[in-house]
């Protein structure tokens, strides 16, 4: 979608800098991955807690990932009946779609803020590494909160035709 406000400029650059951040933790997910295999299968000493960690990266790839693709309209979508829905039809069932989304992804950034103030307050971490498990539920919030607003920043311009200023 076009960045047509302030705001909508505001979301890109957030979005954009996660989205570096997703690129940065999917570069060491690979190097760190690849130099597990190293060296277990050439010099048989696997690094202790190599999964824990690409599971964290895992999670950090993605929703940070996640608000930049939904701005830019990235996700897969089925375009089946858009011949046969019409202009208006086509508008409602986008509306419909942001609608759903946002509302899915505002119950799951909830719930991952709840878990992440449960994780810090009972000291939860991993087993193998002992790593604190309140950031990863922390991440999880924070995209798809990102995501929400930019859900809902799209609705609004789909409903009204025009920009957020």
């Amino acid at each position: 979608m076009k960045q047509h406000s302030l705001i909508g400029k505001a979301f890109h650059s957030a979005a954009t800098v996660l989205s570096a951040v997703a690129g940065l933790s999917l570069l060491a997910m690979v190097v760190l991955i690849a130099t597990g295999v190293v060296a277990r299968y050439f010099f048989n000493a696997p690094i202790l807690g190599v999964n824990e960690i690409v599971q964290f990266l895992s999670v950090l790839t993605v929703m940070l990932a996640l608000p930049l693709c939904t701005l830019a309209d990235g996700h897969v979508n089925v375009d089946i009946f858009d011949r046969h829905l019409g202009e208006i039809g086509r508008r409602l069932a986008d509306l419909l779609a942001r609608l759903l989304s946002g509302g899915v992804l505002y119950v799951l950034a909830r719930r991952a803020f709840l878990k992440a103030l449960d994780a810090h307050e009972f000291g939860d971490t991993t087993n193998m590494l002992d790593l604190p498990l309140w950031p990863t539920y922390a991440l999880i919030a924070l995209g798809a909160a990102l995501c929400v607003a930019v859900l809902a920043f799209q609705f609004v311009i789909l409903a009204t035709g025009r920009p957020v200023e």
